[in-house]
């Protein structure tokens, strides 16, 4: 762990009153209720993302501040293409502004931005500022930003899997050499942290195939606050929320 995360970490633990060890250093979101913040203000749903891109921003920056290490957000679903086309291309399009929108911001707090997901099927336009971002700030040392972007957990163990298949018929693995930590090498990000808390808004109770994988003993947390509306207030309740659970991973300890 980086000097800088781990005292940044220590000083939000000690404001908290929060055990050191109790903090979580990979934070995950499913960003939801965005439409419905939109519908309840009387606006169209886009407006709805449009905002709530602003607030990916800030908790981004929130997180720098707190000395947590990495942040995972759940951006766009395999599934949303099923999402009227309209929409769709409004999400694109917004999503391409934002990625471009944010490059001041992740340089001057060097902010580390990876994907997670298939590129292809992203609008040629969305997909090269993407690339150009993940490599702009790949030597970045500070905060992991990912964005899973077109992803979907059961699609990121296929592909694993298919790289794994193809490894093997080409000679190169064996079957006695594939295990968990095969599986992992061959993920969207193997190099990320899994995650220790997992944060859902919007009062939602499913993890909606998002790090199928990577979340098996992470700490679930659910708030009724639309995503729009999300603070820093709300992500230190969800913090101090973590730091009470008993976190076994299957011992009696």
């Amino acid at each position: 762990m980086q000097k800088s995360f781990e005292e940044k970490l220590k000083r939000t633990a000690e404001r908290l009153g929060i055990e050191f060890e109790k903090m979580p250093h990979h934070i995950a979101i499913i960003m939801d209720g965005n439409g419905r913040w939109a519908q309840k203000k009387h606006l169209p749903r886009i407006e709805g993302h449009r905002r709530g891109g602003k607030t990916v921003e800030k908790i981004a920056l929130d997180c720098v501040d707190l000395g947590i290490e990495s942040l995972t957000l759940y951006t766009f679903s395999i599934e949303n293409w099923k999402r009227p086309r309209t929409e769709v291309d409004a999400l694109m399009h917004l999503y391409r502004q934002y990625i471009v929108g944010i490059r001041p911001m992740m340089m001057k707090n060097k902010v580390k931005l990876i994907h997670l997901g298939r590129l292809d099927g992203l609008p040629e336009k969305l997909r090269a500022e993407l690339v150009k971002s993940v490599e702009m700030t790949a030597g970045n040392p500070g905060l992991i930003l990912g964005l899973a972007l077109n992803y979907g957990g059961r699609t990121e163990i296929v592909d694993a899997s298919k790289k794994i298949a193809q490894q093997y018929k080409d000679g190169q693995i064996d079957l006695e050499d594939i295990d968990e930590e095969t599986i992992r090498r061959y993920l969207y990000a193997p190099d990320l942290a899994e995650p220790d808390l997992l944060i859902r808004t919007a009062n939602e109770r499913r993890v909606s195939n998002f790090l199928l994988w990577q979340i098996s003993y992470s700490e679930f947390y659910v708030t009724e606050t639309f995503w729009p509306d999300f603070k820093k207030a709300d992500l230190e309740k969800a913090i101090l929320d973590y730091s009470r659970r008993m976190r076994r991973f299957g011992d009696i300890k």
